[in-house]
């Protein structure tokens, strides 16, 4: 399906710098991809409802709830600057 001549063209595109064996190696693999793809576009699909994944998957995740922390000073005591019970940091916005 591939031939030397288009893997050389796509590596020049690409600028990648191919050895001739690897050019041989390359000829092989994308002509046994591409032979793939063509028995797939041979496949029956009118019925076939498009999807994003072949299996389904679901998000596992935990619930988000909020829980304070059992030591508050702690955490404050980490802070660069504080100010009260919160942290002091740089004013990122102007009032204009």
């Amino acid at each position: 399906m591939i031939d030397n001549e288009q893997v050389h063209k796509v590596a020049h595109l690409a600028r990648l710098e191919l050895k001739p064996e690897e050019e041989e190696m390359f000829t092989t693999q994308l002509s046994s991809i591409l032979e793939y793809f063509q028995q797939l576009s041979e496949l029956d699909t009118e019925n076939v409802a498009p999807t994003t994944r072949a299996i389904d998957v679901s998000n596992i995740t935990r619930e988000d709830r909020l829980e304070p922390f059992p030591n508050r000073e702690e955490i404050l005591s980490c802070a660069p600057e504080q100010d009260g019970d919160f942290f002091k940091v740089p004013k990122i916005m102007s009032e204009e």
